[in-house]
């Protein structure tokens, strides 16, 4: 199997984790106490039951059986309350805390769109907000407690077994809980590690795959790839099954080893006793209560060793979101620059290139202004929609200039660039909403009259009405109750909803047949009078509709006469 790393180590990710605790910290603190108050109940339902046995067997032992009775009862029911403390308030910060890291996950996703986004696969993004997110709640619900319980568990055994049985026997406790609870968790972590990270990656890599089988369903049965898709679908899944396999046959021989370790422990702890008593330095009694105090404290350790588990798949999860949490977008926000309203725009000896390092566009010159429609033509992949993705600045420019009423972009602040200018993308991407809630999302608080209008503007308000409930239609998942030509509509309708200065419309037609195109261009030309319309298209047919056309060659661009 290829071997796979975590870019950030475990220490690190847990570090970065449980900073993300802030004010919770106090709420964890609570658990803890309550947590290792618990385990001190439960322990000592076990020791007064030892301490029955010594005082039967001989031993001074202070309480009366009555009393030892009375209070094993009331350990045991105030165990019960304490571990519904501990888990309630470990739960209480989990589930506060994926709710915070949701938060950021969609925070981080807006901040970066829509550039570094483009190359994401969609599943892997729902794969961490669903999947990677509940793994991070077994990290917070089940892993920083039980940790700092086990260490007060622990410490706290050993001092009473000193105190109250033998020093030999706090050794020997302390070695069982070194083993157990360090020892082992480390080398199942360092056996797992590799396994982990490769299940959670092919996890993310099959929840991508899956679902453009589902959005891509149509086109499969039409093509008649069923049989192939299906095919990858089952050799992904088996692939999926052999990782999974893997990580929980490792899992179960570091439960098993560290079962083996416990009773080896608790067999040396018990030779150790009886040497101890043969040779004349505890009693009988005190060799029962010491005994037993050692054989009811494994149970903190012991969850310790089934975390690596648990923590290897916690690592991978945390590891991609902590990643997507720093990852820098490939442009800031501007917050202080200058607000303009749109008049012209001029865009001077414009250059820019991917990370490759290949260039796209060089030496770009072109003007835009309200009342024209201005037409950019090229074949597919020329950089028409890289041209229109750097005037909405999605990406930084190279060198150039892009002035926005005589201001450069770089200094016009992002809500008043978006406030300016719309861009509508190839594909109108609509909502399981109503085809009304759909529209204001280009403007909230948009009336009635404003979104019939852009409608109309649109050309598309007679379909709209004819429809089973008007503007409150459901547009259906994904959109596929309406055609091709009806989602491009609608997503001019937006643009003229939205009343920027400048509309950008990346192939606006590319999906419609020439009826819907020429309802599409009408539209556009009836609209032009106040605005400025920037339309690209490999389409020449299109650019009958424009008052100026530009076409880009190789990177380069050209004013065509006409």
């Amino acid at each position: 199997m290829k071997r796979v790393k975590s870019r950030m180590s475990g220490g690190k990710i847990m570090a970065s984790l449980i900073l993300l605790l802030g004010s919770l910290a106090y709420v964890m603190a609570f658990a803890v106490i309550n947590g290792s108050l618990g385990f001190v109940c439960s322990m000592g339902v076990t020791v007064l039951g030892a301490a029955g046995v010594a005082k039967a067997l001989g031993e001074q032992i202070a309480l009366s059986y009555g009393w030892i009775a009375g209070l094993a009862i009331g350990l045991g029911v105030l165990r019960g309350a304490l571990r519904f403390v501990e888990q309630y308030c470990n739960h209480y910060i989990a589930f506060r805390l994926l709710a915070v890291l949701r938060d950021k996950i969609f925070s981080a996703l807006r901040r970066l769109c829509p550039a570094k986004l483009e190359g994401k696969k969609k599943g892997s993004i729902i794969a961490m907000l669903t999947s990677d997110i509940e793994t991070l709640e077994v990290f917070y619900a089940h892993t920083v407690s039980p940790v700092c319980i086990a260490l007060t568990v622990s410490t706290a055994v050993f001092v009473f077994v000193g105190l109250t049985s033998s020093w030999y026997l706090s050794l020997v406790a302390l070695a069982g809980f070194v083993a157990v609870g360090i020892v082992a968790p480390l080398l199942s972590s360092s056996v797992m590690k590799d396994s982990g990270v490769r299940y959670r990656g092919c996890f993310a890599a099959f929840n991508a795959y899956f679902l453009d089988s589902i959005k891509g369903i149509k086109d499969i049965v039409l093509n008649n790839a069923g049989d192939a898709r299906r095919k990858e679908v089952n050799e992904r899944s088996d692939e999926l099954l052999l990782y999974t396999r893997d990580l929980k046959n490792k899992i179960a021989g570091a439960t098993a080893t560290t079962e083996f370790t416990v009773s080896l422990m608790t067999l040396v702890a018990t030779a150790v006793a009886i040497a101890l008593t043969a040779a004349g330095e505890i009693t009988i009694g005190k060799a029962v209560i010491g005994v037993v105090a050692i054989f009811g404290s494994f149970g903190p350790v012991i969850a310790i060793s089934a975390l690596p588990g648990n923590l290897t798949q916690t690592f991978a999860s945390g590891d991609r979101v902590l990643a997507l949490l720093k990852e820098k977008p490939v442009v800031e926000r501007v917050e202080n620059g200058v607000d303009f309203n749109f008049d012209d725009l001029r865009v001077e000896d414009l250059s820019f290139g991917y990370e490759d390092g290949n260039k796209v566009l060089e030496d770009i010159c072109m003007t835009a202004k309200r009342g024209e429609i201005v037409g950019i033509v090229g074949e597919s992949g020329c950089g028409k929609s890289t041209l229109l993705k750097l005037l909405m600045r999605f990406w930084s420019k190279d060198g150039g200039k892009i002035l926005y009423s005589g201001k450069d972009i770089d200094e016009i602040n992002s809500d008043s660039l978006l406030g300016n200018v719309t861009m509508v993308s190839q594909t109108t991407y609509l909502f399981d909403e109503t085809i009304e809630e759909n529209l204001k999302i280009a403007k909230e608080d948009a009336t009635e009259e404003e979104i019939v209008k852009a409608c109309r503007q649109a050309s598309v308000h007679d379909f709209i009405v004819d429809t089973p409930d008007g503007y409150k239609t459901k547009a259906g998942a994904l959109g596929d109750n309406l055609s091709a030509g009806e989602k491009q509509r609608i997503g001019l309708a937006r643009a003229f909803l939205r009343g920027s200065g400048l509309i950008l419309l990346d192939e606006p037609t590319s999906n419609v047949d020439s009826i819907n195109e020429g309802i599409i261009l009408k539209s556009l030309a009836e609209q032009k009078k106040d605005k400025a319309i920037i339309l690209v298209s490999h389409r020449e047919s299109t650019m009958a509709v424009a008052d100026r056309v530009y076409r880009i060659e190789k990177g380069r661009i050209t004013e065509v006469k006409r």
